[in-house]
């Protein structure tokens, strides 16, 4: 019991300084380092709980995928912050604004969902066997069930980061061609093609 509540101690102090670590640090490639740090020790907090499955997918999938891949895109992109961090400010009322909108919307779903009679219903059931089931099962018929919501909210994050990791990468340089599709798909013959009689003897 001791070397476990040393190991439990060790593995959540860790991953609570690598996390404040993420979001104080300046430099951006030292903080998606301290992420994936971060990442690490969860998966041993996880496996100690007994959840291995959890544990494997935060390092399969986190730190092998979605954070080395954060650190290959802060290190590719030219970011100028100081750019970005100009009128920024203008922009705060109208953030804040579409926020309380999005998280009253949220708490009323919540609250609606909460109390229909399906929901209230799926409570009162009693739940399987949980001996008889593998520990994938029942995270399966736990996320699916009782933290639906969060699973979905999770992905709408994930969305609005691919979205907005998008819009910093798209820029528009002056002098380079692009294709048109549309202009290539009604193009006629007549309009690239032209053909000229020359007799014999002379050139074009």
């Amino acid at each position: 019991m001791v070397v476990q509540a040393l190991a439990f101690y060790l593995f959540a102090g860790i991953l609570v300084l690598s996390a404040l670590m993420v979001i104080t640090v300046r430099n951006p490639v030292h903080s998606v380092l301290f992420l994936i740090l971060a990442f690490f020790n969860a998966a041993g907090l996880f496996i100690m709980l007994g959840a291995e499955f959890v544990g494997m997918i935060l390092v399969i999938v986190y730190v092998g995928a979605v954070a080395v891949l954060f650190l290959f895109v802060v290190m590719m992109l030219d970011i100028k912050f100081h750019d970005i961090r100009k009128g920024s400010r203008q922009y705060v009322p109208i953030g804040l604004a579409i926020g309380g909108l999005l998280l009253f919307e949220l708490y009323t779903l919540y609250g609606t969902w909460a109390e229909t009679l399906a929901m209230k219903a799926n409570r009162a059931k009693p739940v399987e066997n949980m001996s008889e089931m593998s520990n994938t099962e029942m995270l399966g018929s736990i996320m699916y069930t009782d933290y639906v919501l969060a699973f979905q909210l999770a992905g709408l994050i994930l969305l609005v980061a691919m979205i907005g990791a998008i819009v910093l990468t798209l820029r528009a340089r002056p002098g380079v061609r692009k294709q048109n599709i549309g202009e290539q798909v009604s193009r006629k013959s007549e309009d690239v093609l032209e053909i000229v009689k020359v007799s014999s003897g002379s050139g074009v």
